[in-house]
C-alpha cells in the first residue's frame, strides 16, 4: 500500500491506496482513509499497522514537531522495514504543474499539492483553487498547468475567533452558524455573515482577475473554481457561481505525484 499523509495546521488527513494504481480514474479512490486532530496523533499507529505499507508520501505544513511525531508514528508501524519515506516539497516543476513563484521552494507544499491535484482532475482548464481551512488560500492555474501565484487570508473560523478575541463586547461564535441573509438581525449571525462575505468576496475577486486573461471563453473555456477544505461547504452557497467541491485535494495531488514518480 501507498500511504499519503496531509499534515495541516489543525488536523492530519491520510489515505491508503494500492501501490500499482494508475490513471486519473484512480485519484481519490482510497482503500482506507481518515482524519485526526493533532491531539489524537497517537491513534494513527494502530490504524496504519493493519495494512502492508511499502511507500509513504507526506505533505507537512505543521512544522518540525509534527514531522518528528509522524516519524515516530511511522517507526512504530514500519519497524526496521526499508520503506521509502518521502517528504513532499514545492519545486519549479512537477507532475504537470510549473511553479511561477519567485522562489518556487517558498510555496507551501500543501498549496503546491492542491494545484497539482486540481490540474490532474481538470486538465486543460483555467482554475482558481481555493482551500478553506485554518487559512484560506486562493491560487490561479492556467489551462497548461502554470501556477501563477495566489492569495492567503485568515480562514473562516480564524476570522470569527479574531473578532471575538479582540472585541470585548462580541461573543465567540461557532463558524457553523446557519446564515441565509446578508444582513443579520443578531450579533452572532452578523459576525459569521461578515466573515462569509469576506471569504466569498476574496474568491470571487480572484475569479474575476483570472477571467480577464481568458476573454474568449469559446476558445479557452471559462475559468472554474475548485473549492476544498473543511469550511468549503459553508462558503460554497455564498459564491455567485457553482464551484467544483473536492474533498482531500492535497491527498489527491500527492496521489497524482506518487503515480508519476518512482521512489
Amino acid at each position: 500500500m501507498l500511504l499519503l499523509i496531509d499534515a495541516g495546521n489543525s488536523r492530519v488527513k491520510w489515505a491508503l491506496v494500492p501501490s500499482g494504481a494508475r490513471g486519473a480514474s484512480a485519484l481519490g479512490q482510497w482503500t482506507a482513509s481518515g482524519m485526526v486532530d493533532h491531539a489524537q496523533m497517537a491513534t494513527l499507529s494502530d490504524t496504519w499497522r493493519e495494512h502492508r505499507i511499502v511507500r509513504v508520501l507526506v505533505s507537512n505544513v505543521a512544522g518540525q514537531e509534527m514531522r518528528e511525531k509522524l516519524e515516530q508514528a511511522l517507526m512504530r508501524v514500519l519497524g526496521l522495514q526499508p520503506v521509502p519515506l518521502e517528504w513532499f516539497a514545492s519545486c519549479a516543476s512537477l507532475a504537470g504543474v510549473r511553479n511561477h513563484y519567485r522562489n518556487p521552494a517558498q510555496l507551501g507544499c500543501d498549496r503546491f499539492a492542491s494545484v497539482i491535484g486540481a490540474h490532474a482532475l481538470y486538465p486543460g482548464k483555467a482554475l482558481v483553487v481555493a482551500t478553506c481551512g485554518t487559512a484560506t488560500t486562493i491560487d490561479a492555474l492556467t489551462p497548461d498547468g502554470i501556477f501563477q501565484g495566489g492569495m492567503i487570508l485568515p480562514g473562516l473560523g480564524l476570522m470569527a475567533a479574531s473578532l471575538a478575541r479582540h472585541t470585548a463586547q462580541l461573543p465567540r461564535v461557532a463558524e457553523t452558524t446557519g446564515i441565509t441573509e446578508a444582513f443579520a438581525d443578531h450579533t452572532d449571525a452578523a459576525i459569521i455573515s461578515g466573515c462569509l462575505a469576506a471569504q466569498a468576496g476574496a474568491i470571487e475577486r480572484a475569479m474575476r482577475a483570472h477571467r480577464q486573461h481568458y476573454p474568449d471563453h469559446q476558445h479557452h473555456g471559462d475559468v472554474q473554481c475548485v473549492l476544498s477544505g473543511g469550511a468549503a461547504p459553508l462558503i460554497a452557497p455564498h459564491l455567485g457561481f457553482p464551484p467544483l467541491l473536492v474533498d482531500n485535494l492535497v491527498l489527491i495531488g500527492l496521489h497524482h505525484v506518487a503515480m508519476n514518480t518512482s521512489c
